[in-house]
């Protein structure tokens, strides 16, 4: 169809311009924004779908490049010590080592294995990125510190979430002396200092830990057992910031309308938190879980510098740092190497929370 030769008048958004009388079952066009939209019976055939919000804040997080790279980064970080030892244990073949004869890479990429004839060793073909003070893989202990800090971050965030959302949904929507009371068991935790109470709490009872952990599978073997008392008290020292954004959201949304309307037709309380009140919550737990997830990772990382967090053999970027620091002049690269991930890391969760807060509340620009 032309419509070119069409009476100006009818080409204005809107109006219908048909070649001839149109029957019931003849497709018409209409013009729409500039756009021809086909219609059938004076009916719109196709109707575009206006966007959920959802949809919307994820449309403005892919426009954030920031954001994006963040997230490939994060990404790749997660990946790499999951299936990273997986590939690299078979890279490589035999060597003959003077202490240990005949090994395969499955040993001499290990974490833990000692080779004091290949001290402090620049990257080569056999170590990717070098060796230590005592002749371990840089690369296999950068790849069992970064599962150990992913381990703790996920754990502290599980409990982090599960008592923010339970605290805070209750203590907001109910109100009153159940309000208080958690409001002031709150203002305690609040009064400790996270990581000091991580240290106080890990220097009280780390060598406990040592004896009753070290025997559990994965958890506690090669120097790990502290971890369970780490995660404990970060998590202990983080939910209870979660609890009071959780708590103030639904302030806010018990008062709407749809709130109100289920409210009337009778739907109960505990159905109103678990239809309407946590899936709402989606947006602001997030954004706080993945600003909290490099508090965590720091944490970690000091308490294993500082001795309290995990012990030898085992490996932590922490730690890795606290081993390397005798030999900034001589070997700076095996204390840059730690720094700088760990470095990145934190700023890449910055960066993506900060991404989701844009994407999820455009009003925080303001």
């Amino acid at each position: 169809m032309d419509t070119k030769d069409t009476n100006t008048d009818l080409n204005s958004p809107g109006a219908v311009v048909p070649d001839a009388a149109p029957s019931p079952m003849q497709t018409e066009l209409a013009i729409e924004g500039g756009e021809e939209v086909p219609i059938l019976g004076g009916q719109e055939k196709e109707q575009k779908k206006s966007p959920t919000p959802f949809q919307d804040s994820l449309r403005r997080l892919r426009r954030d490049k920031r954001a994006m790279v963040s997230l490939g980064i994060m990404i790749f970080f997660i990946l790499l010590p999951i299936f990273g030892p997986l590939i690299y244990t078979h890279i490589g073949g035999t060597v003959v080592s003077p202490t240990s004869g005949t090994i395969s890479p499955a040993a001499y990429h290990s974490p833990f294995h000692v080779e004091l004839d290949s001290q402090d060793q620049g990257p080569s073909a056999q170590y990717w990125l070098g060796t230590d003070a005592v002749g371990r893989d840089l690369f296999a202990r950068l790849m069992q510190g970064l599962l150990i800090s992913i381990s703790v971050a996920l754990a502290v965030e599980v409990v982090d979430v599960l008592l923010g959302i339970t605290i805070g949904v209750l203590a907001g929507f109910y109100g009153g002396w159940i309000d208080q009371l958690l409001a002031r068991f709150t203002d305690i935790m609040f009064a400790f200092p996270g990581l000091l109470f991580a240290i106080l709490l890990t220097g009280i009872f780390g060598y406990q830990a040592d004896t009753i952990f070290s025997k559990i599978p994965i958890i506690g073997a090669n120097g790990n057992a502290r971890l369970i008392l780490v995660s404990l008290a970060l998590a202990m020292t983080t939910w209870p910031l979660m609890a009071r954004y959780v708590r103030g959201q639904t302030l806010q949304l018990k008062e709407q309308q749809f709130v109100e309307a289920a409210r009337t037709s009778g739907t109960s309380n505990t159905q109103i938190i678990s239809r309407h009140i946590v899936p709402n919550l989606f947006s602001i737990v997030i954004i706080a879980a993945t600003l909290n997830i490099s508090g965590t990772i720091i944490g970690e990382a000091g308490l294993s510098f500082l001795g309290l967090g995990v012990q030898p053999p085992g490996s932590s970027l922490g730690l890795m740092i606290n081993d390397a620091l005798d030999l900034t002049q001589t070997h700076p690269w095996e204390v840059l190497l730690p720094s700088i991930v760990l470095t990145i890391i934190v700023l890449a969760l910055s960066f993506l929370g900060d991404g989701l807060r844009d994407a999820f509340d455009p009003r925080s620009k303001d």
